[in-house]
């Protein structure tokens, strides 16, 4: 069990799930390239606020053809990557291929020539989820345990070609009567609920990118569209839950509550939280420990000065609840060091996994690039829904520690993560 003490007098609401984003016109947060992050609190009548970062719309289309998956770095890393950074508040990737050379600004004039710095960052063969070969050996068994992955974020966009075989059904509803056929005290809770809407709607248009991209990198179809998620949607299932939303999407720690309580009463084992704040919730963490759910949670991405922190000594919520159910997920770059803005903890983090221009899915058939622990959680729900189904022999209790016993041991992530490793899919299918 990790073993932390919480801080006093940190009542700050940040948005720790902080993102970069690849052709977007939103409000990007520090990478390694040191781009100023714009950091901002909320609070509403409900109380403190839990946000990632400014989700904007804009996200420039990517075409849909399989070869694209090529660039999901996290599930296969040969090759380097060049970074073309812009000196002023937003930013482009050239990953070495031409056409996709086009950038937004939140209101910016468009940058000429002179506003780019070209560097080479080279990416370290090994430094992925080795997940070929996992997929390999899952495919093989003959007997698999039916999973279902809890989503609770902004919305998802179930009509995405690549996720609509993927999402959770409610078995006990009927489509469109208008009645709680199941009686769990929500009307028509067909694929999940809005409790930031508070209505069956679960997905609300561009604001829910975040959602859908975490969503993608779980579960997209495997080679039928344009990437690959890392599950068999045949076996794992999404459930979509927004808590977040809004132009900013943020939502409140009683809307995180409430997903919470609704994903384990509907059969959810494992819940994706790529949310945080620096301020305690009593009942936020005596939910999550009272639950019987396996929760990934985003370790954050830094404070004002775009650097990660030690969140033994600084911690943030809900990734540094110190219970046995909690995965904390560090951003670990291609080259295998964690990204500058990365938190981190010897005690607090558990693991490293890929979260730096992660191809996914956004809204209405389209993809992009995203960067942050946002994206590095989902790579390790993934792979936690993957072993748990096809090791029928484990409990869900046992899934955490196969994760951190089974991850790739690096020197690069000593002291930084609590098992010293890189998330590894192959390994933890193996591990005995």
């Amino acid at each position: 069990m990790k073993k932390r003490t919480r801080a006093a007098g940190l009542s700050l609401a940040i948005l720790i799930a902080g993102l970069s984003f690849h052709f977007t016109a939103g409000i990007p947060s520090d990478n390694h390239s040191g781009i100023e992050r714009e950091l901002r609190s909320f609070s509403t009548d409900a109380g403190q606020v839990l946000h990632p970062l400014a989700i904007g719309p804009g996200l420039v289309n990517l075409s849909p053809a399989d070869e694209f998956s090529t660039y999901q770095w996290g599930l296969k890393n040969d090759g380097e990557f060049r970074l073309v950074e812009l000196k002023s508040k937003f930013q482009a990737v050239d990953n070495v291929y031409d056409g996709l050379k086009s950038s937004m600004g939140l209101g910016l004039p468009k940058p000429g020539p002179g506003d780019y710095e070209s560097k080479v960052t080279k990416a370290v063969p090994g430094i992925d989820i080795d997940i070929q070969p996992a997929w390999e050996l899952y495919d093989k068994a003959g007997e698999k345990r039916s999973v279902t992955v809890a989503i609770i974020d902004t919305g998802i966009d179930i009509r995405h070609q690549e996720l609509k075989d993927a999402i959770w059904t409610n078995p006990g509803e009927i489509d469109g009567d208008g009645l709680d056929n199941d009686g769990n005290g929500f009307v028509d809770d067909i694929h999940g609920w809005n409790f930031y809407s508070g209505n069956n709607k679960v997905f609300s248009g561009n604001e829910d990118s975040h959602g859908t991209h975490a969503a993608g990198t779980i579960g997209a179809a495997r080679g039928a569209y344009g990437i690959a998620g890392i599950t068999d949607n045949k076996y794992v299932k999404i459930m979509p839950i927004k808590a977040l939303g809004g132009k900013e999407g943020t939502g409140t720690p009683e809307a995180v509550i409430s997903a919470i309580r609704y994903a384990e009463a509907n059969g959810a084992s494992i819940c994706n939280l790529s949310m945080g704040t620096s301020a305690y919730s009593e009942e936020l963490a005596q939910t999550i420990k009272n639950s019987h759910m396996l929760f990934v949670v985003s370790s954050g991405n830094g404070g004002i000065s775009g650097l990660g922190y030690d969140t033994d000594v600084n911690p943030v919520y809900p990734a540094s609840l110190p219970y046995d159910n909690v995965i904390a997920v560090a951003n670990i770059l291609f080259d295998g060091t964690l990204s500058k803005d990365s938190n981190f903890g010897a005690a607090s983090v558990d693991i490293a996994a890929p979260g730096t221009y992660i191809l996914s899915t956004i809204p209405n058939n389209k993809y992009g690039f995203m960067s942050g622990t946002s994206m590095a959680a989902p790579m390790v729900t993934g792979v936690a829904a993957m072993v748990y189904s096809y090791r029928t022999d484990i409990a869900l209790s046992d899934v955490k520690q196969i994760l951190m016993d089974s991850s790739r041991k690096l020197e690069s992530l000593n002291g930084k993560v609590a098992s010293g490793g890189l998330l590894d899919a192959y390994s933890a299918l193996n591990w005995k």
